[in-house]
């Protein structure tokens, strides 16, 4: 006779679309989960496809040795578990929201306080798409820690272990966001300038798509240059300036809002300015530092 194993089970607070999209992940890969959120509607969704249900955070903590959380910031997981602080001890808690690393490292010692356990993460997915191909979590925490349970919560999305400080999946997870949300609002911008020009989004996209297969090539020099200051030349920022200014009379001409561009163009001409000031190139990256 086959030696029985016990099931592997967690609980996830928070359910949010992430949330919602950790708990079928678990529970695709067979992992038994108990869940609790403020709203009970959500956590109906989850018991139909399989969910154990929590009727108090307590209960969520006491039942599982590991507690997932998905919530809109670390000040929610001090409402959400303060409400149970004399059940954390002995306890595992991952949080997997977002925040500023200042406020990861804080949180991770307001849990230990309490006599828990603290993993800390970042969630880079496609959406709440945990199964795309391009989607990882950054952990920080201990070392012990995230090997004691990586098998755990790896159906999650593949892991990238970074080190032992809390604060360190949030500098990382915020940077890539910092690269990310520019992107989002510069797509928004070149795709109401082909729309108001009175072309069809749907034929741009290709040549957008082919455009950002040179991304790659771009940060592996800018990140040499960053690392020794940050690219610039005179010439070099006036042209930048100048191709600023184009895609702001470009957007405006059609009735486009440039107030992204704008900003953009603020950066070049700080750094012309910069640079005729002290007589030697002054890059974005230096000003950005704070160096100049």
């Amino acid at each position: 006779m086959s030696e029985q194993t016990t099931p592997r089970s967690v609980s996830v607070v928070g359910l949010g679309p992430m949330g919602q999209a950790m708990v079928r992940a678990f529970l695709d890969a067979g992992v038994e989960v108990t869940v609790w959120n403020r709203s009970p509607e959500k956590v109906d969704a989850m018991v139909e496809l399989g969910a154990q249900r929590a009727s108090t955070v307590a209960a969520a903590l006491d039942v599982n040795e590991v507690t997932v959380l998905s919530l809109t910031d670390y000040a929610a997981m001090y409402a959400v578990l303060g409400q149970a602080t004399d059940h954390l001890r002995g306890r595992v808690i991952a949080n997997l929201s977002s925040d500023s690393p200042e406020q990861a490292r804080s949180g991770a010692a307001w849990v230990r306080s309490h006599g828990a356990q603290f993993l800390a993460g970042g969630v880079m997915s496609a959406g709440d798409n945990l199964a795309h191909p391009a989607s990882y979590i950054f952990y920080s925490g201990p070392r012990a820690l995230f090997d004691a349970h990586a098998e755990l919560l790896r159906p999650l999305s593949p892991q990238e272990y970074l080190g032992a400080d809390d604060g360190l999946a949030q500098v990382f997870y915020q940077a890539l966001l910092v690269i990310f949300h520019p992107w989002l609002l510069a797509f928004d911008q070149a795709t109401a300038v082909i729309e108001r020009s009175g072309h069809d989004i749907a034929k741009f996209v290709p040549f957008a798509i082919r455009s950002a297969a040179a991304f790659p090539y771009f940060m592996q020099e800018f990140s040499v240059a960053n690392s020794n200051g940050g690219w610039a030349t005179l010439d070099g920022l006036k042209m930048m300036d100048a191709g600023a200014r184009h895609i702001i009379d470009a957007s405006q001409e059609v009735g486009v809002d440039a107030t992204f561009s704008y900003a953009a163009q603020a950066f070049w001409r700080r750094a012309i300015a910069a640079s005729e000031r002290v007589g030697t190139p002054v890059s974005t990256y230096a000003l950005m530092r704070g160096d100049a």
